[in-house]
């Protein structure tokens, strides 16, 4: 006779039995190999069906959404694990020593540091799948709003105590948003250009420009406005590639004609080590002005496609 499951539990003695979650361990997850080789065989499979088709030129809009998934994945796993966070402070304020309150303690501790893990696994999955985005366009890819954090580049699991995961899911998160180096801030406009051959020559002369300044300043971190068009997209694409950490500063649409301006004292406020100058708009213009007044060092390449003005003068 069929007998539910209720009815199945009913007759068991679950006197101090307890439901928590699994400790974790690092074999609970993919591995970086597995990561790599599948996100790599789905993007090629399903980039080349759009090849030669009437969708190929919605291609780069399928592939900017590839990379958002882990993005939104991340974010989430993120919020939990705040939400979990907040549950472990709460029980701290209010331990009482009783075996119940430290079962708990240890049981939200435990599903926090899982959720991290978990985070941080997506974020290195969107990490492939941007440097497959990066491959595949030439662009850096970066999210409608927010900034690209990256918590850890390995995942840990290790079992720590409730105190210990609060201070060192803070240090994570400062350090994710925090670029570690001497600054260098970027600026140049959108141009047009004649020939498909002065848009590479431009755009070469900006990588060739970075590799420069870089040679001089090995732990540079990139300062620009994050523009996804013209010479911030280029200058965002060369530190990709060299694994060259951002600092992205968007305009404060609020403030109307002057939130360029308000950039440039955001930008020059880091103190930067030089600034390296394209062709762009008055903007620019003021940048370099600003800078040369602060006896910042500036790379001046205003000239045409990029070149030093003083070559061409």
């Amino acid at each position: 006779m069929y007998d539910s499951f209720a009815s199945q539990l009913a007759g068991l003695d679950l006197s101090g039995f307890s439901i928590t979650p699994a400790p974790f361990n690092e074999a609970d997850f993919p591995c970086e190999d597995a990561m790599a080789h599948t996100l790599g065989a789905v993007w090629s499979d399903l980039f080349a069906l759009f090849s030669d088709t009437a969708l190929e030129a919605d291609a780069e809009d399928i592939a900017w959404g590839f990379v958002n998934l882990f993005h939104r994945a991340a974010s989430r796993k993120s919020t939990q694990v705040d939400r979990a966070s907040d549950e472990i402070r709460a029980l701290l304020a209010s331990a009482d020593g009783s075996e119940v309150h430290s079962s708990n303690l240890e049981e939200q501790t435990l599903r926090a540091q899982s959720a991290e893990a978990s985070m941080q696994l997506f974020e290195q999955m969107r990490e492939v799948a941007a440097a497959l985005y990066r491959d595949e366009t030439g662009s850096s890819w970066k999210p409608v709003s927010g900034s690209r954090a990256r918590h850890s580049k390995t995942m840990t699991s290790a079992v720590i105590d409730a105190r210990d995961f609060l201070r060192m899911r803070k240090e994570r998160r400062q350090a994710a948003h925090s670029p570690e180096g001497t600054p260098v801030v970027f600026a140049g406009g959108r141009n047009s250009f004649e020939s498909e051959a002065d848009a590479k020559t431009y755009a070469g002369n900006i990588w060739a420009t970075l590799d420069k300044v870089r040679e001089v300043v090995p732990d540079l971190f990139l300062v620009h406005g994050g523009d996804g068009k013209g010479a911030d997209r280029l200058a965002a694409s060369w530190a990709e590639r060299h694994e060259v950490q951002q600092l992205t500063f968007g305009l404060e649409r609020r403030l109307g004609a002057r939130a360029g301006f308000k950039r440039n004292e955001q930008m020059l406020g880091l103190s930067p080590r030089y600034v390296v100058a394209f062709p762009g708009n008055g903007v620019t213009e003021r940048l370099v002005i600003e800078a040369k007044k602060q006896r910042i060092t500036v790379v001046d390449r205003r000239g045409p496609l990029g070149s030093s003005p003083a070559s061409t003068a």
